[in-house]
């Protein structure tokens, strides 16, 4: 099993990045997909996920209206537009997979990849 997150970078206060996170390995439209940040000294927290068939989605309230997630089955990648970012969005974000519902606990998922670093500043 394969993820790699990748799109990070630096971006001034109401920018937009569009992150992507790339499969491999393992049945990828099976799997409910993750993003989740990590800022220094905090833990890891649920951004938003979405369901095997993209169906479903869920947000963090303090990304909601700004972030969207979607993916797309047949690259086997899921995408994260992040819109209007504030410095606190400043984290390494990462994606992860797991078989079933689409939850934001990052203790629910099983797959990780390393992430990318995402750097709000002016």
């Amino acid at each position: 099993v394969q993820l790699q997150a990748s799109g990070g970078g630096l971006v001034q206060p109401g920018g937009s990045l569009r992150l992507s996170c790339a499969a491999s390995g393992f049945a990828f439209d099976d799997y409910a997909i993750g993003w989740f940040r990590q800022a220094p000294g905090k833990e890891r927290e649920g951004v938003s996920c979405i369901s095997h068939t993209g169906d479903t989605t869920h947000y963090a309230d303090s990304v909601k209206g700004r972030f969207t997630i979607s993916r797309d089955n047949a690259k086997n990648t899921v995408y994260l537009q992040m819109y209007s970012l504030k410095p606190e969005d400043t984290a390494v974000y990462y994606c992860s997979a797991r078989w079933g519902l689409a939850l934001m606990d990052p203790e629910s998922y099983d797959h990780w990849g390393q992430g990318t670093l995402v750097t709000v500043s002016s």
